[in-house]
C-alpha cells in the first residue's frame, strides 16, 4: 500500500507548469493538487506555505478546515485566506488578487468556521458545488469528496446520515482513478478522535482520508488504508502526544507545511513538505 520515494523526485514537482485554464488541461496526464489544514491564520507562517505551494505549480487547492480564526467571523475571512489565496478562488469579491474561472480552492468547514452560527461568513465568501458545506467536484483523474466533520452539521456526520447517504451515492457513482476524501476531524488519533467519521471508505472506493484538527502531521494505517492528519496550514503546531498508537506510521510536528499530491491514471502520490521544503513523509497508494 506504501512506500517512500527520493526527495528527488519531489523536486522534479517543483518544474511544473502553472495552473491550467481549466479542469481538463493537463498538460502531462497527471492532476496534481496541494492540502493544506489548519491555516486561517494570516500569519508569516501561512505565507511561507502559500508560497511554497505556488512553487509546485498545482491544478487546484484543497484545505482541512479551519480556515478562518478565531471566530469564523465576516471581519477576519479575506485576511486570513483571500490575502494568500485570493488567485485560486472564483469568484473572488475580496480586497486582493481576483482568480480566473474555474474555481480552483476547494476547502471543507472546521470548528473554528463553525464558531459563527450558520457558518454564514464562509458560504458568502466561497461559491462552492451543492449545499457547499460538503460536496464534490471531480479533476483529472481524481473525484474529491469535501465533507463536514463538525457535530453542528445539520446533516448530521454518521454514515447514516443524510450526509453519509449523499456520499455513498456519489462514491458508488464515481468512475475516476482515485476518489479523495477530506474533511476536518480525525477519525483516528493519538488526541481528538472522532468516531462518528469513522464510514466504511475502502468499501466506498476511498483511496484515503485526509484530516486536520490537530496541529502535526501524522500518517496512520488502519487495515492497510491511509488516514492523514496535516493540521500544519498556518496556525501554531504542537508538541505531540505519547505514546503513538499502534496503527501511526509517521508523525511530525515543529515546522508548518502543506501535501502536495500527484494522481495518474494508475497511482497517487502524497507528499508531505515543509515550507522550507523538507520531505517529512511520502506514499503511494494505487486503485
Amino acid at each position: 500500500m506504501s512506500c517512500r520515494y527520493p526527495l528527488a523526485l519531489v523536486l522534479l514537482a517543483l518544474g511544473c507548469t502553472k495552473t491550467p485554464e481549466n479542469p481538463e488541461s493537463v498538460d502531462d496526464g497527471i492532476t496534481r493538487f496541494a492540502v493544506i489544514g489548519d491555516y486561517g491564520l494570516g500569519t508569516p507562517g501561512a505565507m511561507s506555505v502559500a508560497e511554497r505551494i505556488e512553487s509546485w505549480g498545482v491544478d487546484f487547492i484543497i484545505t482541512l478546515g479551519d480556515n478562518n480564526y478565531p471566530e469564523g467571523s465576516a471581519s477576519t475571512i479575506d485576511g486570513n485566506i483571500g490575502a494568500m489565496y485570493s488567485e485560486w478562488i472564483y469568484p473572488y469579491t475580496g480586497e486582493h488578487t481576483p482568480g480566473t474561472s474555474p474555481n480552483k480552492f476547494f476547502p471543507t468547514l472546521g470548528n473554528h468556521d463553525w464558531k459563527t452560527p450558520g457558518v454564514t461568513p464562509y458560504l458568502e465568501y466561497f461559491t462552492l458545488p451543492g449545499n457547499e458545506r460538503y460536496y464534490d467536484v471531480e479533476w483529472g483523474n481524481v473525484h474529491l469528496f469535501a465533507l463536514d466533520s463538525d457535530s453542528a452539521e445539520p446533516d448530521g456526520i454518521t454514515e447514516d446520515s443524510v450526509q453519509g447517504q449523499w456520499f455513498a451515492k456519489k462514491a458508488a457513482a464515481s468512475t475516476a482513478p482515485f476518489q479523495v476524501a477530506y474533511f476536518h476531524h480525525p477519525p483516528y488519533s493519538r488526541d481528538r478522535e472522532t468516531v462518528e467519521m469513522r464510514w466504511d471508505w475502502e468499501g466506498a472506493g476511498v483511496d484515503v482520508v485526509l484530516t486536520g484538527h490537530e496541529h502535526w502531521y501524522e500518517r496512520f494505517e488502519v487495515d492497510g488504508f491511509p488516514y492523514v492528519i496535516n493540521g500544519l496550514g498556518g496556525a501554531l503546531w504542537d508538541s505531540i502526544p505519547e505514546p503513538a498508537p499502534k496503527d501511526s506510521v509517521i508523525s511530525f510536528s515543529g515546522a508548518l507545511g502543506a501535501m502536495l499530491v500527484e494522481a495518474s491514471e494508475t497511482e497517487m502520490t502524497l507528499t508531505m513538505i515543509t515550507a522550507a521544503g523538507e520531505e517529512v513523509d511520502q506514499f503511494t497508494v494505487t486503485p
